[in-house]
């Protein structure tokens, strides 16, 4: 039996990868007959569905390579948990005009007090603006710089992290970095430093890095560079992690783990 000429139009649509088209065009074809709607409006509306799917899995494709541990948003955010977060300042920054003018943002506080959501919110509106953003924990950046240099290839792993737009660097601070690793750090936050934009995690704050780095002068350079056109945010409170438990509970839970 030969297919109708409607089966024909949404199989071709189906062929050419228009699914969200394909889904509708019967539904578009009876409005268009009835005279409920005009072929051009009704094109306009499948082209419009289909665009904005095609955009939403471009975002989730470019969102997959930023290589975030998990994808969250300001407005999953609990702003009324930790009151000293400037919730003005972090909607300010979703706006992005900080990235523009190759600025940083260092977000500084105790483990759990949401330090990384914030900045994978932001990294999350960089990628909707079409900037090549990626994120890294401190000490696995280190690793794959160092594996880099092992295998001849630091030069090329370099330009990688130095061409971001947005570079997420996690966890500073959890973990100690050894002179080799405080080096390469340096050395890639001086190829950023003025030409594009580091978002910074620590738990510890930035005058004690020295600690973090091994060496005073090293962490000295590295914070001056970063923090010369930066926006910094010191967040206090408690985990959100253990807002569950009972105080006592929480109390002990975080002594058992220092």
């Amino acid at each position: 039996m030969e297919a109708t000429p409607h089966q024909r139009v949404r199989n071709n649509l189906e062929e050419l990868g228009l699914d969200r088209m394909a889904a509708t065009v019967g539904e578009h074809m009876s409005l268009v007959a009835s005279g409920a709607k005009t072929f051009p409006e009704s094109m306009l509306e499948m082209t419009d569905a289909q665009l904005a799917a095609v955009r939403e899995r471009d975002l989730w494709r470019r969102v997959e390579k930023a290589n975030f541990p998990y994808v969250k948003t300001l407005a999953d955010f609990d702003f009324s948990f930790q009151p000293s977060i400037p919730r003005g300042v972090v909607e300010d920054l979703a706006g992005l005009g900080w990235l523009d003018r190759r600025e940083n943002v260092v977000l500084v506080g105790s483990p759990g007090v949401g330090k990384t959501h914030i900045a994978v919110a932001l990294g999350v509106e960089a990628v909707r603006a079409r900037k090549l953003t990626y994120f890294a924990d401190c000490q696995r950046l280190v690793s794959d710089l160092k594996r880099a240099s092992e295998k001849g290839a630091l030069e090329r792993r370099m330009r990688f992290y130095a061409h971001l737009s947005l570079l997420i660097l996690d966890e500073v601070g959890y973990l100690e970095v050894d002179k080799e690793g405080a080096d390469l750090v340096f050395q890639l936050v001086s190829r950023r430093y003025e030409r594009r934009s580091t978002i910074v995690t620590t738990n510890v704050g930035i005058g004690a890095w020295a600690k973090v780095f091994g060496d005073p002068v090293t962490a000295s350079a590295i914070a001056d560079r970063l923090c010369h056109h930066c926006t910094v945010i010191r967040i206090t409170g408690r985990s959100y992690r253990t807002k569950d438990l009972p105080p006592e509970r929480g109390e002990g839970a975080l002594e058992g783990r220092q």
